[in-house]
């Protein structure tokens, strides 16, 4: 016996198509969603590459500003050396004068006191023309030695140790450091001394 399939009602056909469609409403919005992701990573891809060479360009302008900087440090600095050096030469043309005219009289004098006494003015005005620009001597004399500000040309016997007896070479500080250390004589007991003394404490 043949069995005839049974015909699905209309109703249920269309049932079934209304279910089907809100599948295709949902992958049609979710492809939206999607796309509209996209543009929005697009948009804020293109605002940080904005940003980048809006910060790129202030940094050349930073570099640029930087660099016009140190050039004009540069020039402000090679000024003062240069005004600084003018003025040490000026002062030491003065000092070549002072000779000039001491070597000068004391030809015209006939007279070696006169030449001495010019180098004396000289010196008297060198050593001003240096202290004018912070240079000071080293006292040393009678003074205990110290490496820091002496060098020890000879040892000789003395009275006392480690005392500076005699300047071979003056030194000279600036601005409070040593720019030439004293060359000297420094003393030391001699053993008969040391020997004196010890019998005089016996």
């Amino acid at each position: 016996m043949n069995s005839t399939p049974t015909q699905e009602p209309a109703h249920q056909k269309s049932t079934r198509k209304n279910e089907a469609k809100p599948d295709l409403e949902e992958g049609r919005t979710g492809d939206e969603v999607e796309a509209k992701k996209i543009e929005a990573l697009k948009a804020a891809l293109e605002e940080e590459k904005r940003r980048s060479e809006d910060y790129l360009n202030r940094l050349k302008y930073m570099q640029a500003d930087f660099e016009n900087f140190r050039k004009r440090i540069d020039r402000h600095i090679d000024e003062i050396k240069r005004q600084s050096s003018e003025r040490i030469v000026l002062g030491l043309l003065d000092v070549v004068d002072e000779l000039e005219m001491a070597i000068k009289n004391a030809k015209s004098a006939g007279s070696l006191e006169t030449l001495i006494n010019g180098v004396e003015m000289t010196l008297k005005k060198l050593n001003k023309v240096l202290a004018g620009e912070g240079v000071s001597q080293i006292e040393c004399i009678g003074k205990p030695f110290d490496p820091s500000f002496h060098e020890v040309a000879c040892v000789v016997d003395g009275d006392s140790d480690g005392l500076v007896v005699e300047e071979v070479r003056r030194g000279y500080m600036m601005g409070g450091r040593v720019i030439r250390p004293s060359v000297v004589k420094i003393s030391k007991k001699s053993s008969s001394k040391v020997k004196e003394e010890g019998d005089s404490h016996e």
